[in-house]
């Protein structure tokens, strides 16, 4: 039986796709191991996770943003690492590996390169392929990308929920914020902004803040005398996304492609400063297949969003349950284990 590694995340788009391949192996017998970092948001997530034969946490860090000694000081921690997951891997007889990203990555990444008789194999996440993976794919036995037109599966790995809670929208009820976990100031002051003439026009509105600005944002409502669903983090968004028939939304990954698995017409407001501008280009793949919306948190209009609500949102939302197939996690693991001739 194959030993497998999943190992990648540092934030939350990486780790959700890391619990998705988890889970998908779990059902079918295996117990992964995980190997992720001490300083990004891994231990929160898989440190008491049961569906894992073992979870270990190294001190890896990004090289992303650091100056020069960083940089080298950072890459010197990866080599330590990684020749100490070649040990691992060779002492428990490791077969695969599966990198979903992140600095987390790094060190499993390269140790499985270094191993004989091991396998590597890499979802890219985002539509700019980041520079660990675009480095570490020639040695991959396979490379999954929702973006590339190469890839055997270009359906993103989402978890069965949110298909489960879709619906094809046509009247606009209900808007969502989405600023994720660590929330969006920008698009909290918009939400804001537009309040008002939302509630004038019978809309209801579900706003995630993020833990930071949770407490001003529910302040602002309640001086408005607006009775919004406000909160800053929860672990069933799919349920607060299936009350919605809009959403405004960063355009991370697993967000993205969450929001396409349910159906839902978005506004996407990209994070201005993510690495090579990814979040654009992930939005901007969907709207050129008239998916979506984008615009920038400099171009952001109240008008161009006033007007987003007046299109064929129907169209619009039929389109999105097309665009992503739910059995893709499926697909994946069938490729990785041999399961199935592709």
């Amino acid at each position: 039986m194959d030993k497998i590694v999943i190992t990648g995340g540092g934030t939350g788009g990486h780790l959700k796709v890391a619990q998705v391949f988890m889970n998908e192996f779990y059902k079918r017998g295996y117990k992964a191991i995980y190997i992720g970092s001490k300083n990004g948001q891994d231990k929160q997530w898989f440190e008491q996770e049961r569906k894992l034969q073992k979870a270990l946490f190294l001190d890896s860090k990004g090289v992303v943003n650091k100056n020069f000694w960083g940089k080298i000081k950072a890459l010197f921690q990866i080599v330590k690492l990684a020749l100490y997951c070649n040990e691992i891997f060779d002492k428990l007889k490791v077969t695969k590996v599966i990198s979903v990203g992140g600095y987390s990555a790094a060190p499993a990444t390269f140790g499985a390169i270094m191993t004989s008789g091991c396998k590597l194999y890499i979802h890219e996440q985002n539509s700019r392929m980041g520079k660990l993976n675009a480095l570490t794919s020639y040695f991959a036995t396979e490379v999954f990308s929702s973006y590339d037109i190469n890839s055997r599966v270009r359906d993103y790995p989402v978890d069965a929920k949110f298909f489960d809670e879709a619906r094809i929208r046509k009247n606009v009820k209900t808007i969502i914020f989405l600023g994720g976990s660590q929330g969006a100031k920008s698009i909290n002051n918009f939400a804001l902004k537009v309040a008002s003439q939302l509630t004038s026009m019978g809309i209801s509105i579900i706003h995630q803040t993020g833990k930071e600005d949770f407490a001003r944002v529910s302040q602002k409502y309640q001086t408005m005398d607006i009775q919004a669903d406000v909160f800053d983090f929860c672990n069933n968004i799919e349920q607060k996304m299936a009350k919605a028939d809009f959403a405004v939304s960063r355009s991370g990954a697993s967000t993205l492609w969450e929001l396409s698995a349910n159906a839902l017409p978005t506004l996407f407001i990209p994070y201005p400063y993510a690495a090579q501008n990814h979040q654009y280009y992930n939005a901007e793949f969907l709207v050129n297949k008239g998916l979506a919306f984008v615009k920038t948190e400099s171009e952001l209009t109240q008008d161009f969003f006033f007007d987003c609500l007046k299109k064929d949102l129907a169209q619009m939302s039929k389109g999105l349950a097309e665009s992503i197939m739910s059995d893709s996690i499926e697909v994946i693991v069938d490729i990785i284990l041999n399961e199935k001739k592709q």
